[in-house]
């Protein structure tokens, strides 16, 4: 019993710890303590004489449980066995066994993990005869995710489809005779899986009174961690558990509800006060990891959130540098950009604190390459490192091939994709064309089209070596769209956007054999050769950031259609999540945060550079919050003073009084597209203007120039 609770918590985390009387909710912010609030509560509550088996501690993981059971275990000098701390799903597990008998279910629960839930679903699939012969038919992961994906978010799967999915609309009625199987084979054999604990665990809670009764009795006090990031069910879980005034207290950021595509949902932390009338709310808003003008900047992204609890982040450390907002020419010379400042912040922190985030997986690919030029290590977290996946491995096997016909792992990657064509076949076709004997090949191309035709398409390749990569590649791309499609059915819209990445790295390169070099020729550390203590740059999907923090902060590619990403741009719901994002990963920084929003991005199609939309979420923070630097043609970076406007940095006039307005839907002018005509105003500033050869385009007023 050796704390001081009062000497060792500051004032808010203070009044969440010994709120110990009724519903309390604890809005956190980033770096603001919540997780020493939840162990001072912990540790109050049992010193003040509460029995720990009537506490109920649930976390999103076993290890978050158990790390602030034990931390409150160390400050009272004992162990804190008798807590019951754990997922959600440990405890509906719990419970379910107990009353098993309650629900109609067997003793002992037969849980199905996700290998097994897709085997079933694979199972009942081949039962059904659903998708025979069709390659392009989802496959049995895919299926099992989008059925749980819409009992999480309890969305009709038609619906879901529809709106995350729409590629597979064609399979929807299929899909949907596979989910209903799958149920009825669960209920058949008795069998669970994730999800049913938890819709089990409410039917038990509110079709049985005296069980619920029971367990409000046992738990007289419930804490919940990271509460915007539960999904509808866990939320009415809580509810039922903790009844209108109980002592239940949850913790969490709305700002920080970043996980919808599992089921997440804001609301339960937003309409908090309507589940538990008369609670408290209690905000943490000094800020423990982050200088002020970073966290000043990070206030300002959720200024104009439509829905939110309003709070203020501040610090103690009110020294520190302004975040820089970075503006590359271009997303190529970004990656150089990027390049050149992640070894300027070398020399001040080990290369483990610092971090390039971005919004998808694919945006770092071109960064991937410099760093490996370069020979920067780095690890990268969510997201598929450039050169292991699949769709850029099968591309890059028929470029191998133009350079050199002997590439024995390309051919073999090559002949996988052709139906009919094993490994023992694939060999032989190897041997017969390495020694020059034909006999063997020309048969084997007679008795099979798709052989054919590959074998003509790499003997094209081979004899064009000599030409640009980008003419080799676009050639490549154009042959393997429609494997793409029928490889990965599932997926393929997302893994076309990396195949647009791989031809603006390519974009840059001449020579075929050292655009191949560049690509396959890792790092030692890439290799998996470093000891893993060593320093690694961390490369980040913002997802896979959250929670974590470092010294500094480089987050690219803030345009639209990628920070905030394409489909997000058609969805109010979807921007709101998008902007609370961008507050997570500024806030991830310490000392240094970088903000870097190419001024264009290149199109394949068009084979040039196009203007870029700034991020929505940039342009509205103050220039006086960042300072700005661009790249000029000589790839220096210069300081830039705009012309200082309240909407934000690229508001600025750059027109005069030519200027896109709302009012002038006449003809324009554009720097790269050239004379066009206006056709719509969408506010507050773009336009969509017709380009005679481009077609339809939306760009910003900044770049326009009206015709008088």
């Amino acid at each position: 019993m050796r704390f001081d609770i009062h000497k060792e918590l500051n004032e808010a985390q203070l009044k969440a710890a010994m709120a110990t009387e009724g519903p309390v909710l604890v809005i956190a912010g980033a770096g603001s303590g919540k997780t020493r609030t939840i162990v001072y509560r912990l540790a109050h509550l049992v010193r003040e004489g509460l029995d720990p088996q009537s506490i109920l501690l649930l976390t999103f993981t076993r290890k978050a449980s158990q790390e602030m059971l034990n931390r409150a275990g160390r400050l009272l000098g004992q162990g804190l066995n008798g807590v019951v701390g754990g997922t959600f799903h440990s405890f509906a597990y719990a419970m379910l066994r107990r009353y098993s008998r309650a629900l109609g279910l067997a003793e002992e629960l037969t849980i199905l993990d996700k290998g097994d839930s897709e085997q079933v679903v694979a199972q009942v699939r081949e039962s059904q005869g659903i998708g025979k012969g069709d390659r392009s038919f989802p496959k049995k992961g895919t299926i099992s995710s989008l059925i749980s994906k819409s009992r999480n978010k309890e969305l009709g799967l038609q619906i879901l489809i529809e709106n995350e999915a729409r590629h597979l609309l064609v399979y929807g009625e299929d899909l949907q005779a596979i989910a209903d199987s799958y149920s009825r084979f669960k209920r058949e054999y008795g069998l669970l899986d994730y999800d049913d604990l938890l819709f089990y665990c409410e039917k038990l809670l509110t079709e049985h009174e005296g069980i619920r009764d029971f367990l409000r009795l046992k738990y007289q006090h419930i804490l919940v961690d990271e509460y915007q990031d539960t999904n509808l069910v866990q939320g009415r879980i809580v509810s039922s558990l903790a009844g209108p005034g109980g002592n239940v207290m949850a913790v969490g950021d709305d700002a920080q509800s970043i996980y919808s595509f599992r089921g997440a949902t804001v609301a339960n932390i937003l309409r908090f006060s309507e589940s538990f009338p008369g609670a408290r709310i209690i905000k943490l808003e000094q800020n423990y990891r982050s200088v002020q003008p970073i966290l000043s900047l990070s206030n300002q992204i959720l200024e104009r959130a439509e829905e939110k609890y309003e709070k203020n982040l501040f610090t103690e450390r009110s020294d520190g540098q302004k975040p820089e907002l970075l503006r590359p020419i271009s997303d190529h010379s970004q990656s150089r950009v990027v390049l050149n400042k992640i070894e300027e912040l070398a020399r001040e922190y080990p290369l483990h604190e610092i971090a390039v985030l971005f919004r998808s997986g694919f945006q770092s690919y071109n960064l991937e390459v410099a760093l490996n030029k370069q020979g920067i290590p780095f690890k990268k977290f969510g997201g598929q490192k450039f050169t292991e996946a699949a769709h850029i491995k099968d591309v890059l096997a028929y470029l191998r091939l133009a350079a050199n016909p002997a590439d024995l792992p390309a051919w073999q990657r090559a002949m996988t994709l052709i139906p009919k064509v094993g490994p023992k076949t694939c060999q032989r076709l190897y041997d017969s064309i390495v020694s020059g004997d034909g006999a063997y090949l020309a048969r084997s191309r007679r008795s099979n089209e798709d052989l054919d035709r590959a074998v003509t398409f790499i003997h094209r390749l081979q004899e064009q070596k000599k030409e640009r990569v980008f003419v080799l590649l676009e050639q490549v791309l154009e042959f393997y769209q429609p494997l793409l499609k029928s490889r990965f059915p599932d997926d393929y819209p997302r893994r076309q956007a990396g195949l647009d990445e791989l031809s603006q790295i390519a974009a840059a390169y001449e020579e075929l054999d050292l655009f191949l070099s560049d690509l396959c020729l890792e790092n030692p550390d890439q290799l998996g050769q470093r000891d893993p203590l060593e320093d690694n740059l961390v490369l980040s999907t913002v997802h896979s950031a959250k929670g974590l923090e470092w010294q500094a902060v480089i987050i690219i590619d803030l345009v639209e259609e990628r920070f905030p990403s394409k489909h997000a741009l058609m969805d109010k719901f979807g921007m709101e999540e998008e902007r609370r994002l961008f507050y997570v990963a500024c806030t991830r920084a310490k000392e240094y945060l970088g903000l870097s929003m190419p001024d264009s991005l290149y199109n394949r199609y068009q084979r040039f550079h196009e203007s870029a939309l700034a991020s929505p979420f940039v342009l509205e923070l103050s220039p006086d919050g960042f300072d700005e630097f661009r790249e000029d043609m000589s790839g220096t970076m210069l300081v830039h003073r705009p012309i200082k406007d309240k909407k934000g940095p690229s508001q600025a006039k750059k027109g005069g009084d030519r200027q896109a307005s709302p009012d002038k839907l006449g003809h324009c002018r554009h720097k790269i597209f050239g004379r066009g005509k206006v056709v719509q105003f969408f506010p507050p500033n773009r336009y969509q203007v017709n380009f005679p050869g481009f077609g339809l385009k939306k760009i910003m007023g900044d770049y326009l120039e009206m015709e008088e």
